[in-house]
């Protein structure tokens, strides 16, 4: 009754993934964001991710990969994601929702420290808000993008790995998760050199 949607759905995936990993400038942002993360790591420092609706549960489950484990028993990385619900909730109410990650990035990020925000249309105020206090602490940003990516904020940006698709944001949160698990994966490589 469905097999044509449940066929197209992935159909459509597969060909936004070979529009993106032809490019191998995507390949090279790949491992360039996972030798900044283990330089980070290397240098005692910490990553900081942030995302929202969709993206925040890719950073939620970047953040646990590295602390927990990926594929190997290894020892835990220094990753936080920004998602305490009391936190979140205290610093919307009192700041505004747009600050919310850049008060956090404030008060415990370091110039030592990574962050790896997440927004599938590249427009999100919060994130845009983020990436402009990390870069201003000295921090290595690593930015995850839709189509739709910010320009402005480039210049704030160490590696921006933008998927080239805008239509529906679900497709890129998909492949989103497919780089993290590759970075970490070449993240794990590298820490052990």
């Amino acid at each position: 009754m469905y097999s044509n949607i449940i066929y197209n759905e992935f159909d459509k995936i597969i060909k936004i993934m070979q529009t993106f990993i032809k490019t191998e400038n995507y390949v090279n942002k790949i491992q360039s964001a996972a030798k900044l993360i283990s330089n980070a790591f290397k240098a005692e420092g910490k990553v900081l991710s942030c995302g929202n609706g969709g993206s925040h549960c890719n950073a939620m489950h970047f953040a646990e990969e590295l602390t927990g484990r990926y594929r190997a028993n290894r020892p835990g990385y220094p990753a936080i994601v920004i998602s305490d619900p009391s936190y979140l909730s205290c610093v919307s109410n009192d700041f505004g929702y747009e600050n919310i990650f850049a008060r956090f990035i404030e008060s415990v990020g370091k110039s030592t420290d990574i962050l790896f925000a997440i927004s599938s249309s590249g427009k999100s105020k919060n994130i845009l808000k983020a990436i402009t206090s990390a870069y201003n602490i000295g921090m290595k940003v690593i930015f995850l993008t839709g189509d739709g990516s910010c320009k402005q904020i480039s210049n704030y940006v160490n590696v921006e790995i933008c998927i080239p698709y805008a239509e529906y944001l679900d497709y890129v949160q998909e492949i989103h998760i497919k780089i993290i698990h590759t970075i970490i994966l070449i993240v794990e490589k590298e820490m052990l050199i």
